[in-house]
């Protein structure tokens, strides 16, 4: 058949290739990472095979479309604002930048935790073809925003990223220390994090700490229960760290994960509003009393 057209969707190279006819309707599409192509009209088969053979590559499964398991029906029942997914790395940061305070220090600050934040994400979304995935900026009622949260075949792990400013880092059982600024709180606040998170997700979840950019990272002998992390090593450990979930769990918690109402508190219904009285008419105003007879 003459005039179909092939559509890419998604992330070049990951996405699917949508097959539509020359009115915009979708016939079928071809799955990348699961190399299966699911046509909707059994009609055009053939037609479908011919115009996405260029993109074909080994041994290809063609059928219906599969039925949608739990995750994907509960993304597709999500609000729109709901979903944590298109989340950039520092999504907040991005806005405190543009609509924060003018202090040039504070400003600084921001934009070193900015691009930390920024090369830890990008490390974590490039694991997405080994089967990871990654929610940037999740909210956390009583500890502000986690910075990462990636899910994978090793685990669930809550990552805290930290700037290194190429000096050197300490991490100790309650404290970081960057050069000779102040102590910051942060291995206290990831283990609190990953503590709410597992309660939340009902899984397991591991603190991590992401330094970027130390020139020495030294961590106390004591600190085990925390994965420490920097960005040339970060991805390849994560990858090399023994399974623990299975894919379709990977998927589950991501669905879950991804949604906003998985973290925040429900919000409470507006009171009723009471019934307005309406107040009885006036009684219309009476005769005026005439005066003593004879007057």
């Amino acid at each position: 058949m003459r005039g179909l057209k092939v559509l890419p969707s998604g992330r070049p190279g990951r996405g699917r290739l949508y097959v539509n006819l020359p009115d915009g309707q979708a016939v079928a599409w071809y799955d990348r990472q699961a190399n299966r192509i699911s046509v909707l009209a059994d009609d055009h088969r053939e037609a479908v095979l011919a115009v996405l053979r260029p993109y074909l590559s080994g041994a290809v499964s063609i059928g219906p479309p599969p039925v949608p398991t739990a995750a994907e029906m509960r993304r597709l029942a999500m609000p729109p604002d709901a979903d944590l997914a298109p989340n950039r790395p520092g999504e907040t940061l991005l806005a405190e930048l543009e609509h924060g305070t003018a202090g040039t220090r504070s400003r600084h600050r921001l934009r070193q935790d900015l691009t930390a934040q920024q090369r830890m994400g990008d490390a974590f979304d490039a694991l997405e073809p080994d089967g990871w995935r990654t929610l940037h900026c999740v909210p956390l009622p009583g500890f502000g925003r986690i910075d990462h949260l990636v899910i994978g075949p090793a685990g669930i792990f809550c990552v805290r990223t930290v700037p290194g400013r190429r000096q050197r880092a300490v991490v100790g059982d309650l404290l970081l220390t960057v050069g000779r600024a102040e102590p910051r709180p942060d291995p206290r606040w990831v283990r609190g994090a990953a503590a709410r998170a597992t309660a939340v997700l009902d899984a397991k979840v591991t603190p991590a700490l992401a330094v970027v950019d130390a020139s020495r990272l030294q961590t106390a002998p004591t600190v085990r229960d925390i994965r420490i992390l920097q960005p040339p090593t970060a991805t390849p450990d994560l990858v090399a760290s023994p399974t623990v979930l299975k894919r379709p769990d990977v998927e589950a918690l991501f669905a879950q994960a991804r949604d906003t109402r998985t973290w925040l508190p429900p919000t409470p219904p507006p009171p009723p509003t009471p019934p307005t009285r309406s107040r009885p008419a006036p009684a219309p105003p009476g005769r005026p009393r005439s005066g003593p007879a004879g007057a």
